[in-house]
Order: structure tokens, then sequence, then C-alpha cells
């Protein structure tokens, strides 16, 4: 079984037009993909209008996610997390529903400040 990489939308689109310049084209489906992939890259793209993805930032809160006891479990919500960067409590428990996970108010808090640490 092969090891998952979580990455971010400036990740995927920087791969693509990487893979442009060595092979001088790619698929329908990849060019669909790195269209969506630079508008969720670029500030517009991020639900708060105001957050450029940024992949040095989407590793280093990666994980300091991956730290927390409760999302450790979880990398693939961890990575959705650190992409989309929510900021409020309700943000956060609608991606964190996804996989029944617990957490409580303040536990859902400690989240937000470890997000604002890295985003703003």
């Amino acid at each position: 079984m092969t090891e998952t990489e979580f990455v971010d939308f400036a990740t995927v689109r920087d791969r693509l037009l990487e893979a442009i310049e060595r092979r001088g084209e790619i698929s329908y489906e990849q060019t669909m993909a790195l269209q969506h992939a630079e508008w969720k890259a670029s500030a517009s793209g991020h639900p708060s209008g105001d957050i450029k993805t940024d992949p040095a930032v989407y590793s280093a809160l990666f994980a300091g996610l991956m730290e927390n006891e409760k999302l450790k479990q979880y990398p693939e919500v961890s990575s959705k997390i650190a992409e989309l960067s929510p900021l409020t409590v309700s943000d956060v428990r609608v991606i964190i529903a996804s996989k029944r996970i617990a957490m409580d108010t303040s536990e859902i808090e400690e989240v937000i400040t470890i997000i604002r640490q890295h985003v703003l």
C-alpha cells in the first residue's frame, strides 16, 4: 500500500504547470484540474475571499493540525482544514462532521487558534 500525500491547490497548480513545461501539453482532465487549482489557490477561491493559498503555509498548518490528538487519526480532515482555513467554530464543525469527529467548542477553538497562528 502506498502512503497518501496531501497537498494544497497551489501545489497541484505548480505540479501541473511543471508537467506542461516538461511535456508541452497535458490531458483535458489535467487542464480542468489546473483551472480549478488556479482558481482555488487564488484569494478569490478561498471561502473568506482574502486568503491566498501558499504551499509552505499549508504544510506548516497541516503539520500543526496533525499534532492534535483527535485530528491526527484523520489526515484527510487535517488536510481539508489546512486548505480551507476555517476561522469559525461552525465552519470547523462542518469539516469534522464528515468523519464524525467529536470535539467540543473549546477543542475547536484550539484548532482555530492553530489556523490563525499560521494564516493570519
